[in-house]
């Protein structure tokens, strides 16, 4: 028997399927968070059963409203985003690789610094240049930084953990200290002066309504939405992301680098080449962050004290891990986290909840992901509840049983003789070839009988 292509419609909901297995284990983390979250509100809180379960309601209704309620937060929530979806990325590629980035806030820090440097020093270029010079500047540091851990890691075996983490500290103090001596405001401490205004990236609304505007409809009180065009090169970095993992070489030699080392070098794959491009890729993508952050968002200027406060270059774990490392799981995860960042606040101040419920849910999603909770509870409920292999016979949508001509049917019983025949020989030619030395077949069985 045959078994017929599959309709089109078939092809779609498989991949609808697989889409949706995917996604699986990240959703059920959410909802477990959430579900979480509101039974510490419901603890904590005063008054009935009743008021409590009101109480934890009416504080995700805020957390939603913050975070996405009208244009003017959902805006906030898109600024707060952006530099995640770059420090995700620089996570996610190293993951794949096998490798544990933790110095994205490092690499953020020194990208950051690098762009204002520039930015400082060559106050008097023009904007069409300077710009461009920043950006390259700040990709190129948190490059050089990133790629630092991969030498490490690829010529003298140091852990990346280690060397991040330390890396980390060694840019916040180096930082703190070009912010505070050579690179200080002349009548400020801890501080440095403002980038000149041809080197900041324009709002969205601002920009639109500059270049669309002209002919559009304009955006009214633009300054309320403090989104920049830092985002569209955010999302221009998701699709570099996705092309390098999934239709490069490089990609492909990465993915079996995390996935099995030994294969990766009997396939001849060069380890340590890739090990130290990895890393400064992932380097790059923070480097970049810090850059866009710092020259798209006021006050437009460096602060002392600031990278290892900044929570940016930690949450990029949660959303790389939360988004399983996939182009479009990285902007969900950080579209996530920049609403409960950006909803926590409002949710302390309307609904009289601490803004740190946002921290919670975070670390529980986070707890959910790494106890592997769902195939926990998979493997324990029946087999038939929730299987997620397809049977062998084809029951597939669309998919038809057809006989084979007779004129093949005979064939094929005689293939099948002619296979027993083979079977036959081979078995005979074995119990030949497992006799004594020096005793033949038919001593062997004369000496059968005899017994």
């Amino acid at each position: 028997m045959a078994v017929s292509t599959a309709s089109p419609t078939s092809n779609l909901i498989l991949r609808l399927r697989r889409f949706a297995q995917a996604f699986e284990r990240p959703v059920f983390a959410i909802v477990l968070a959430m579900v979480a979250g509101g039974i510490v509100i419901m603890i904590t809180a005063p008054g009935s059963p009743v008021d409590r379960f009101n109480e934890a309601l009416a504080a995700y209704q805020a957390l939603f409203s913050g975070a996405f309620g009208n244009a003017q937060n959902f805006s906030f929530t898109l600024t707060t985003m952006t530099p995640l979806i770059l420090a995700g990325l620089s996570v996610a590629i190293a993951f794949r690789a096998g490798l544990f980035n933790i110095g994205a806030a490092g690499q953020l820090a020194m990208g950051a610094m690098t762009t204002g440097i520039i930015g400082l020093e060559a106050s008097h270029w023009p904007g069409w240049l300077l710009i461009p010079t920043m950006l390259i500047g700040g990709t190129l540091a948190g490059a050089v930084w990133g790629g630092i851990v991969g030498v490490l890691k690829a010529w003298r075996g140091a852990h990346e953990v280690v060397t991040t983490i330390m890396l980390n500290w060694t840019a916040f103090y180096f930082t703190d200290f070009l912010i505070n001596g050579p690179f200080a405001a002349a009548h400020a401490t801890n501080q440095t002066n403002q980038l000149p205004p041809q080197g900041t990236l324009p709002h969205i609304a601002d920009f639109y309504n500059s270049t669309l505007g002209t002919f559009l409809p304009k955006i009214d009180q633009p300054a309320q939405y403090l989104v920049d065009v830092g985002l569209f090169f955010a999302l221009a970095a998701l699709v570099v992301y996705w092309f390098i993992v999934s239709r490069t070489t490089f990609g492909y030699e990465i993915r079996v680098l995390g996935q099995n080392p030994k294969a990766a070098r009997y396939a001849g794959i060069p380890i340590k080449r890739n090990i130290f491009a990895v890393m400064a890729i992932a380097g790059a993508f923070s480097g970049l962050a810090g850059a866009l952050q710092l020259m798209g968002q006021f006050p437009f200027q460096l602060i002392a004290n600031t990278f290892y406060l900044q929570p940016t270059g930690f949450d990029a774990i949660g959303v790389a891990l939360l988004g399983r490392t996939t182009a479009i799981g990285v902007l969900l995860a950080s579209l996530l986290f920049g609403g409960l960042r950006q909803g926590g606040t409002i949710m302390q101040l309307n609904a009289n909840v601490p803004g740190d419920l946002a921290y919670i849910i975070q670390a529980l999603v986070l707890f959910s992901i790494a106890s592997e909770f769902l195939p926990a509870i998979q493997r324990a409920l029946p087999k038939g509840l929730m299987s997620r292999r397809p049977p062998l016979v084809p029951a597939a949508i669309g998919a038809t049983v057809t006989d084979l001509p007779a004129k093949d049917n005979a064939s094929v019983e005689d293939g099948a003789k002619r296979a027993e025949m083979q079977k036959a020989d081979a078995v005979e030619g074995g119990e030949a070839q497992s006799l004594p030395a020096g005793e033949s077949s038919s001593s062997s069985s004369s000496r059968i009988e005899e017994d």
